[in-house]
């Protein structure tokens, strides 16, 4: 199991994250479904329904966020040419960082201070590089926050068409409230599930094409503002200096 990584805007978004997903659950149950279905037997469906896609949201996020991501271990410093010869691999590189060898398609990460193997990008969302061995963790958190974006919105317009007997017995500053976390809601799903949508469509084009999305942006040139977006939102590396290519047969 990884550590923690000790990165600011990694830890804020995992907060953020989390505190989200509490809020989420907390309006869905006393200001969507018990608010307007509480005589229903779909109440606890839609309770447990919902609570389940959020368990599994939860354990896909918490083993994306810690597992490891294929870290290249430094014991590789030791490796010496002759071992390299002896693999015959020539597409090896030396991480002038880390001063270790590494195989091929392993990138460096300047957040976690590791050479990463088929690395994908730093996702500060799960504070982690998405790798060789977490990406299938990242794409399943990818695609219940998804679940869950739909289904909270189908939720809350589900609650606004339902005729809501109980209205009357309200005051008006209830009414206010309900509307207030319903649009709330709304808007955070929304944003959440345009965002997630769209890295989840990266992902499987990725995995469909056995690239990664350092790979894609180095030979497909995406677009410069599509590019832009998400090195700021996933901290998708830039270009890296720190790699020095080793021609075994020359050696």
């Amino acid at each position: 199991m990884m550590k923690l990584v000790n990165d600011p805007c990694g830890i804020f978004c995992i907060l953020f994250t989390y505190t989200s997903i509490i809020y989420a659950d907390y309006v869905v149950i006393q200001w969507v479904v018990l608010h307007t279905m509480q005589d229903s037997l779909w109440a606890p469906f839609h309770i447990v329904l919902f609570n389940t896609f959020l368990l599994l949201l939860t354990v896909s996020h918490l083993r994306a966020m810690f597992s490891d991501p294929g870290t290249v271990p430094l014991s590789h410093t030791n490796v010496s040419l002759s071992d390299l010869r002896q693999v015959k691999r020539e597409d090896w590189t030396m991480c002038t960082r880390c001063e270790a060898y590494r195989p091929p398609r392993a990138h460096h990460c300047r957040i976690c201070k590791r050479c990463i193997r088929r690395m994908d990008h730093h996702c500060p969302w799960i504070n982690n590089c998405v790798g060789e061995k977490n990406q299938k963790y990242f794409v399943q958190f990818l695609f219940f926050v998804c679940i869950i974006s739909a289904y909270t919105i189908m939720l809350v317009i589900m609650s606004w068409v339902r005729e809501c007997r109980q209205c009357k017995l309200y005051d008006m500053d209830t009414r206010q409230t309900q509307v207030l976390h319903s649009v709330i809601l709304i808007m955070e799903s929304a944003l959440f599930g345009m965002f997630v949508i769209a890295i989840l469509y990266d992902q499987m084009d990725a995995i469909y094409n056995d690239q990664t999305t350092i790979e894609q942006t180095v030979y497909k040139r995406p677009n410069p503002l599509h590019r832009y977006i998400f090195s700021v939102i996933c901290r998708w590396p830039k270009k890296s200096r720190s790699t020095s290519k080793i021609n075994i047969r020359s050696v």
